[in-house]
């Protein structure tokens, strides 16, 4: 049989855009606050899917790329904390609608597909740090970071040596117009 991989949707941040927020979360949250997402792994889940067999993840990918929807810019302008999942995260106080539409479509598909998908409402958000067991003073409002969103991914998540590793496995281009 073969074997389950534990697959997700989401953006990419730019290269850039992840070492700016890395430093930004250095100078506003102390070392104690959480533990923190390593830069390579930062990244906004569209639709998280769980561990799903290569049938079923060539299905989903064969899904996903009858996607036609125009690319967004998406604003990080927004930052909170979440005490009972025990992180502190990243995100935008009113995320563009097509990134919402995109959310929508891929946590539809997987759910059809027999993909456990959360009854919570979709809140985008970029995971900063874990294990955040107390509540931590979120810095105010006047931070941003914007970047045009013109494709999205599927990831692999492995746990290798010690690691969580967020391995992109196809990436799929949003519409020009």
């Amino acid at each position: 049989m073969a074997e389950s991989k534990r697959l997700f949707f989401a953006i990419e941040l730019p290269a850039d855009i992840q070492t700016q927020v890395i430093h930004w979360r250095a100078q506003h949250f102390p070392p104690e606050a959480g533990r923190p997402v390593a830069a390579a792994n930062l990244h906004l889940t569209l639709a998280f899917l769980g561990e799903i067999s290569a049938e079923k993840q060539r299905a989903l990918e064969g899904l996903a790329g009858r996607i036609r929807q125009p690319g967004f810019t998406l604003h990080l302008d927004d930052a909170g904390q979440w005490l009972r999942s025990r992180v502190i995260w990243l995100g935008s106080r009113q995320p563009p609608r097509g990134l919402l539409q995109l959310a929508d479509m891929l946590r539809a598909q997987a759910s059809r597909s027999g993909c456990y998908q959360s009854p919570q409402p979709f809140h985008p958000h970029i995971t900063l740090l874990r294990d955040a067991n107390r509540a931590v003073a979120i810095p105010p409002p006047g931070f941003r970071w914007s970047f045009p969103v013109n494709e999205f991914s599927l990831y692999e998540s492995q746990f290798i040596q010690g690691r969580t590793r967020y391995t992109p496995l196809n990436r799929w281009t949003l519409t020009t117009e």
